[in-house]
């Protein structure tokens, strides 16, 4: 019997690099901190091609909303796998999405 490790990878905020990355630095998230700070521009995401199909990036993404939700910061999605792959497979993390526009109740 073969047993595949679910166990998710450890994801590790470097804050001075303004990164989240694998334990092994070989997979990471760049961001950018812009409006003083409060909100976080998602610049880019790098798996490394002996580690694709993992689900790593995705796990990036989440722990870099999931820091951006716990320090009340906006996310600009400007990398492209996050725009057009995380976000739409995960709309339940649009609510942390920049936006220009006040929202209205009307």
């Amino acid at each position: 019997m073969t047993t595949t490790s679910t166990v998710p990878p450890k994801i590790v905020w470097n804050e001075i690099q303004q990164r989240f990355e694998t334990e092994d630095k070989q997979a990471y998230l760049q961001y950018k901190l812009r409006d003083g700070g409060k909100v976080m521009d998602i610049v880019h995401t790098f798996v490394p091609p002996s580690k694709r199909g993992l689900g790593l990036a995705s796990h990036l993404c989440v722990s870099a909303f999931n820091h951006a939700k716990s320090h009340s910061l906006s996310v600009i999605p400007t990398c492209s796998y996050v725009s057009d792959t995380f976000l739409p497979r995960n709309s339940s993390w649009n609510s942390v999405v920049y936006s220009e526009e006040p929202k209205s109740n009307i």
